[in-house]
């Protein structure tokens, strides 16, 4: 992805169901867990590089301070970090001593939590990484909770004048689960308080009986979002839960000797060495909760919807080593061959193919695979109308395939004088000098989304000019990306979207700001609306013009004073996608139709803010 955009974030959940002997003696580690974790963390740091976070519990130790263990870090690598300072006291000597580890080692435990995160929203601060967790002299009621997930009506949930953000969406969370817990083991006490039985016995029995499902339908009632939340209980139990439209994934293995929950299904295929048929989905609406006995099962919190799983996991967040994930970029590359055919006039012969790197490397895959299709086809046509003379020649066409950029990673243009930066950005990316055909060759490249286009307009085109091609076609995998996003992703002003920045110039050019003034009073109109009744008025705006008016203004935009060749952009279609993507229909930032009510409230404040003048983010 030539734009840089952030999300929320990644988790990693390590259950281990055998004793601590069974580990040493089959894997020769007392740290199989949390082995498993790093390995875990390690595979899915695409989800998170602005901090870590991990926390074990070890529910057969009494003391209050040594059960729970917590370490998080915001160093440059943090997960690494985070390791060295477990294993820091850690010797060859003592490292299979079992009563040391016990007495010495904090993270000596059989159930551990991971998260890697991203800060789109909430401040660099240790406070705002997770775990987070919520202390009590009660085991049964100490909380660790970390996430991947935004909910759109954190304020109204909690009854809060201010910013939810400023508040800490997590932490706000933590209390609203952690209100339900508390309630949850009085309940108990009361009923098995009272029976004669001792401390001990009235702990266990508190432990048993906890309805996890319980407490967790009743603390996310009314919740608006996309979520994928994780949390460990003092007792041992534990559990994650998913959104009823299945926005955020989660993924989960078990069998005899652990349970394993990841954001990406490819990171337990590693961690575990598995095939892919044998890592469940979690159900959209679900928790799968996770008892201290071992126990495992998946249960409805709340009502399952229509499933509309985040197509972006597919086309750029989730790793491209997952089975599905890869078909389904090389599908997106594939299905834009159309397209690029008609823009270049079928003439192979004088266009050149190449992609951005890195993302968009398999969808050049899927591109350039069809496009050779194509050209077989017309070898074939060619030769049964050809003399035998001509077959060598024929045969010897040949996509030309270059990889004609290369992403400078060694600059650092955020340390630089601002007199240099400027220069910096616009080098960020390298070419491969004469590799085209001066003034007669079509280049065409991919790029995985074009959202802002502020690297296209002041980087890619400007160093691919260089190498003197007549035209420059820029293909995006996916559609233009009109609408925020409120679920995770660092999406939350119309004013970024080059698509709405292209919309807009064109109303100014066609005399129709009064249109503009119309959708804004009407979305004015609706702001103290039910957001169930809110509706998406934008759509009126982009529905004034078609895709192609829009993408010929983006490659306007883009394209500076100072560009020789001719810049052309070329999206996916709405089609297309869900062909691709057949499981993962989530296209709201594409589209405006999205899952949840409180979407449509978030759209309505984003524009609003936009014509106000105001730059921030809208929930």
């Amino acid at each position: 992805m030539s734009d840089s955009i952030k999300h929320e974030c990644g988790i990693a959940l390590v259950k281990l169901k055998k004793p601590a002997d069974y580990y040493l003696k089959k894997y020769n580690t007392p740290f199989y867990g949390l082995d498993k974790l790093h390995l875990l963390m390690q595979k899915q740091r695409n989800r998170g590089q602005d901090g870590a976070g991990i926390a074990a519990i070890n529910a057969s130790k009494n003391n209050a301070n040594k059960y729970i263990s917590r370490l998080r870090s915001l160093a440059f690598d943090p997960i690494t970090d985070i390791f060295t300072q477990v294993y820091k006291h850690v010797t060859k000597q003592v490292e299979k001593d079992q009563e040391w580890l016990n007495n010495n080692f904090d993270f000596n435990s059989n159930l551990f939590l991971g998260h890697l995160r991203y800060n789109t929203f909430g401040k660099s601060d240790i406070n705002y990484c997770h775990p987070i967790t919520r202390e009590s002299t009660n085991k049964a009621k100490n909380l660790v909770v970390a996430g991947n997930f935004n909910l759109t009506n954190i304020n109204v949930l909690f009854n809060l004048k201010s910013n939810a953000s400023q508040n800490s969406d997590t932490s706000l969370i933590l209390q609203k689960i952690g209100k339900h817990l508390n309630e949850e083991v009085d309940n108990l006490f009361q009923k098995y308080g009272v029976l004669g039985k001792s401390d001990k016995e009235v702990e266990a029995l508190i432990s048993e009986k906890i309805s996890v499902q319980k407490i967790l339908t009743q603390a996310t009632l009314g919740f608006d979002g996309g979520y994928n939340l994780a949390g460990l209980i003092g007792n041992g139990d534990a559990f994650v839960i998913r959104d009823p439209n299945g926005i955020r994934p989660a993924f989960y293995y078990d069998n005899e000797e652990v349970l394993i929950v990841a954001s990406e299904r490819p990171a337990i295929q590693t961690a575990l060495n598995v095939n892919v048929h044998a890592i469940k989905e979690i159900t959209p609406g679900c928790a799968l909760i996770i008892k201290n006995n071992g126990e495992v099962k998946e249960v409805e919190i709340t009502p399952q919807k229509e499933k509309k799983s985040c197509s972006f996991e597919r086309i750029y967040f989730s790793r491209g080593n997952d089975l599905d994930i890869y078909t389904e970029r090389k599908k997106l590359g594939e299905l834009l061959t159309p397209l690029v055919l008609k823009e270049i006039n079928n003439d192979l012969k004088n266009t050149v193919f190449s992609f951005i790197p890195n993302t968009a490397e398999v969808s050049f895959f899927g591109l350039t695979s069809e496009l050779n299709t194509h050209l077989n086809t017309q070898k074939s046509k060619q030769i049964k109308e050809a003399n035998p003379s001509d077959y060598e020649k024929i045969i010897s066409q040949n996509l030309r395939i270059e990889k004609v950029a290369t992403k400078d990673v060694s600059l650092r243009t955020f340390i630089a004088q601002d007199t240099i930066r400027e220069e910096l950005v616009t080098n960020v990316y390298d070419i491969t000098y004469e590799s085209l055909k001066k003034h007669k060759d079509t280049l065409v490249i991919i790029d995985d989304s074009i959202i802002r286009g502020t690297t296209l307009k002041h980087s890619i085109i400007k160093i691919l000019d260089r190498l003197q091609p007549k035209k420059i076609i820029v293909l995006s995998s996916s559609p233009q990306i009109r609408y925020p996003d409120c679920y995770g992703i660092d999406m939350s002003k119309f004013g970024d979207f080059i698509a709405f920045q292209a919309l807009i110039a064109l109303i100014k050019e066609n005399k129709q700001t009064y249109i503009l003034k119309g959708v804004y009073n009407k979305c004015l109109a609706q702001e103290n609306t039910p957001k169930e009744k809110v509706v998406n008025h934008v759509k009126e705006l982009y529905g004034l013009y078609t895709t192609e008016q829009i993408s010929g203004k983006i490659s306007q935009l883009i394209t500076t004073p100072e560009i020789k060749a001719e810049v052309k952009i070329i999206y996916q279609t709405i089609e297309n996608l869900h062909i691709a993507c057949p499981n993962h229909q989530g296209d709201w930032y594409f589209t405006g139709d999205y899952p949840t009510p409180g979407g449509y409230k978030v759209a309505n404040r984003a524009f609003i803010n936009y014509m106000q003048g105001k730059n921030k983010r809208a929930y």
